[in-house]
């Protein structure tokens, strides 16, 4: 499949305002998946996964080491084979993706797979020949912005050079689908910054579908509106960011009074989040509601509100 491999924003609250105010109603999907079942030999790692991005959406992708976060990132663009399931993107079945609809996907893997031999002029002008849609002007931007020397041998360039060369070639050709695989894992954080500002800004300006996978949960907490939780072969839960960390609490205390709490407010526990506890004793999280809003504590439990850290380690359990 030829899609582009390669290798500060407003506040969440500004981003999420801007896109709603584009976006009065809800677009078609840009990528669908149904049933999704990736395994190696008997071990399953996405087992029975159903997801949809549409236009305009930032997604960080989350999920501990060895959860699959990177072959659900490839399975989405045909780059690993899966078992069963189905993706589609641009509404188009992703085995029978036509030339005009993977010019629009843009990738920046893991691993980089720059060609060493070649200068950074040389690899942009190689690839440029692919796309219809190359903004040479955002190339030359950038190029200049993050002091790229595009006459050096790409060998000879450092690992964030490389890496910020391979995200320009991602943002290139304006890609209406940008997939990224840890994309600042080799950035400082100047690098980062200028990176996620340029990511926010093609959202803002084209209405791109971006999903992003990244160990750096501050990085998130600035552009990814959406968050979504991959565990147990699954998404156990995707919501806006800032809604989530307002919605949640957690609820610990003698099992019996927990279970009466939420029985008596009408609180469920949060999606993929098993009503479990250690002898006598339960701690769960609880999503608030205009019906069920955030509970007083009673009795011995005890409620508290949750940060984005805990949240994702509660979640990715």
């Amino acid at each position: 499949m030829n899609v582009s491999t390669t290798h500060a924003p407003p506040a969440r609250g500004s981003l999420a305002s801007s896109l709603h105010a584009a976006s009065p109603f809800v677009p078609a999907a840009s990528v669908e998946v149904k049933g999704l079942h990736v395994g190696y030999g008997k071990r399953p790692v996405i087992d029975g996964l159903d997801w949809q991005l549409v236009p305009g959406q930032v997604v960080g992708l989350l999920g501990r080491n060895g959860a699959g976060k990177t072959t659900l990132l490839e399975a989405l663009l045909g780059l690993r084979d899966v078992d069963s399931g189905s993706v589609s993107l641009f509404g188009q079945p992703l085995a029978a993706l036509d030339d005009a609809a993977r010019a629009r996907i843009g990738f920046v893997p893991q691993a980089s797979d720059l060609f060493p031999w070649l200068t950074g002029a040389q690899l942009l002008a190689y690839f440029r020949s692919f796309y219809p849609r190359w903004n040479e002007a955002k190339v030359e931007a950038l190029l200049t912005r993050w002091d790229i020397d595009r006459n050096l041998p790409i060998a000879r360039l450092s690992g964030g050079q490389q890496q910020r060369l391979s995200i320009i070639r991602a943002l290139a050709h304006e890609p209406d689908l940008l997939v990224l695989d840890e994309p600042v894992a080799s950035l400082d954080p100047v690098g980062r910054r200028d990176f996620l500002r340029e990511l926010v800004e093609q959202v803002l300006d084209r209405g791109t579908t971006v999903v992003f996978s990244t160990h750096i949960l501050s990085d998130l907490e600035r552009v990814a509106f959406n968050v979504a939780f991959l565990a147990r072969g699954r998404i156990a839960l995707q919501a806006p960011l800032d809604e989530l960390i307002e919605t949640t609490r957690r609820l610990s205390g003698p099992a019996a009074e927990v279970r009466a709490l939420m029985q008596a407010q009408a609180l469920q526990p949060l999606a993929g989040m098993p009503v479990t506890g250690a002898g006598e004793r339960l701690r769960l999280l609880v999503r608030c509601t205009a019906d069920a809003p955030a509970p007083a504590p009673a009795g011995a439990v005890l409620v508290e509100k949750v940060g984005f850290e805990d949240l994702y380690a509660e979640l990715t359990a």
